[in-house]
């Protein structure tokens, strides 16, 4: 793969698959989703609780425990401090849970990461790496980026739903599929330009990964059970927790810092994500009918 064509993705393809998946995150939003605040206040906080608060700690954690490399640690976190994906409604959606919650989750914590990934960001790149090798960031341009790759898309897709909302209707039925080939071109994309790296470290960064990822969804069950969710909200929770924008943090590391070994633990994260969240579907589907009976 030549440098050329890595410079084109990393500058062009990664921000344009994000700017889509974002745009079309808009095009669905409805005054009926955030109607789910006022209805589901405790879920909501309780999920942008997990997400924002409670899963950038547990990153620093995870790293720690497994010895990861500046590099390694500093990837994992840059996809803890992200927010939920798009890609977390369609296995919400896949799972019949409820999909109004996800999306509330998701675009909430959209818009908050514009102004908290900068900062934090700038805290694990000078917390992992040594004076003389950390990659530049600038926490203003970050946040001008982001907002330029999230905010505007999803008031964009917002405008259009507005204003013309049988044509939003008729772009989201082809935009959703297509934002989740995206995230899978965007992973595939990760690990082809980066494969010899992805091999070579993968047995230590894919069960720090991977632990990330199930604490991450048990932390999201566990706090719907201290909130005494109903089960739909309490799986949706879980999914929005451990489910996270993995084209944000490959645009991150990819277009925003320059470092492809940043990006190695994201590339792994986003491929254990979705699998661990089918998972985790399947354990709780099976778990209902046991339930029921039970009760």
């Amino acid at each position: 793969m030549s440098d050329e064509f890595i410079v084109l993705v990393n500058r062009v393809v990664v921000p344009l698959g994000l700017i889509a998946i974002m745009f079309s995150m808009g095009l669905s939003l409805r005054p009926r989703e955030f109607a789910e605040v006022a209805r589901n206040p405790r879920a909501v906080l309780g999920g942008l609780f997990g997400q924002l608060v409670l899963l950038p700690p547990l990153a620093v954690a995870v790293a720690a425990l497994f010895r990861l490399p500046p590099a390694m640690a500093a990837g994992l976190f840059i996809l803890a401090i992200c927010p939920g994906g798009i890609t977390s409604n369609a296995i919400t959606y896949a799972a019949k849970a409820n999909v109004a919650l996800a999306v509330v989750l998701t675009t909430v914590s959209s818009l908050i990461t514009v102004f908290t990934i900068p900062p934090l960001l700038n805290w694990a790149l000078s917390h992992y790496f040594v004076a003389g090798e950390v990659p530049p960031l600038s926490v203003p341009a970050t946040m001008r980026q982001l907002a330029q790759m999230t905010l505007a898309p999803i008031l964009a897709g917002m405008l259009v739903n507005r204003l013309w909302p049988d044509a939003a209707a008729r772009l989201t039925v082809w935009l959703r599929p297509a934002s989740l080939i995206v995230l899978i071109a965007v992973i595939a994309f990760a690990v082809l330009a980066s494969v010899e790296l992805v091999l070579a470290n993968l047995l230590q960064a894919g069960p720090a990964a991977y632990l990330l990822n199930a604490a991450s969804m048990a932390l999201g069950l566990g706090i719907a059970a201290l909130l005494r969710l109903e089960r739909n909200d309490s799986l949706t929770v879980a999914i929005e927790v451990g489910i996270h924008n993995a084209t944000m943090a490959t645009f991150l590391s990819l277009s925003v810092l320059k470092e492809m070994a940043l990006a190695i633990t994201p590339t792994i994260y986003g491929i254990i994500m979705i699998v661990n969240a089918g998972l985790l579907v399947r354990w709780l589907r099976r778990r209902a009918p046991a339930a029921a009976a039970a009760a």
